[in-house]
């Protein structure tokens, strides 16, 4: 199983950014292939319909949601919504990048939970025919400390972490299992 995860911050240390390395620890425990694209190491140019030819980055990207077999996207909460860094990524995505793959949404806001950027984020997944996991995770402040091997200090957002991620798992696993029987 081969899972991508995007960190949609350009912001060093965010904890959008931290907290989706955590989860990528929790699926290498799981013997899943993890890889994690952050946007704040890797630039994509603004995304204009007019572009015909693709930056090397941008098709990297493409090339790489679109092998997935499931997704997780971070984003810090600007605004109410989702970084302008993701959104841009995600302009270049189309409904061959993502139909029918799980999707798993991170937020981190400054104020109490990032519920609004969760919201975005997942209706862009419907958009592009995404299934989104029935859990999300939203951390606020209060909840942002990290150890220093990148572990949330709080104790029970290591438990919703652990308890959304594996309800993804189980998606992913069953939507895998429903992809190979249809062939």
């Amino acid at each position: 199983m081969k899972i991508v995860m995007i960190a949609g911050s350009n912001r060093q240390g965010a904890t959008s950014t931290l907290l989706l390395r955590y989860i990528g620890r929790l699926l290498q425990g799981h013997q899943i292939s993890a890889t994690c694209i952050e946007l704040n190491e890797l630039e994509l140019p603004l995304y204009s319909p007019d572009n015909e030819e693709l930056s090397p980055n941008v098709q990297y990207v493409l090339d790489i949601v679109k092998g997935a077999d499931g997704l997780i996207f971070a984003t810090p909460e600007y605004h109410g919504s989702i970084s302008g860094v993701l959104k841009n990524a995600l302009d270049y995505m189309n409904v061959s990048h993502i139909s029918g793959k799980p999707v798993l949404s991170v937020s981190s806001a400054g104020g109490p939970v990032g519920v609004s950027s969760l919201t975005h984020l997942q209706s862009i997944m419907r958009n592009l025919h995404g299934v989104n996991s029935p859990e999300w995770i939203s951390i606020g402040a209060g909840s942002q400390g990290f150890d220093a091997e990148g572990v949330p200090l709080d104790a029970g957002l290591r438990e919703r972490v652990d308890a959304a991620v594996e309800k993804f798992l189980v998606l992913t696993r069953s939507l895998s299992v429903g992809v190979m029987s249809l062939r």
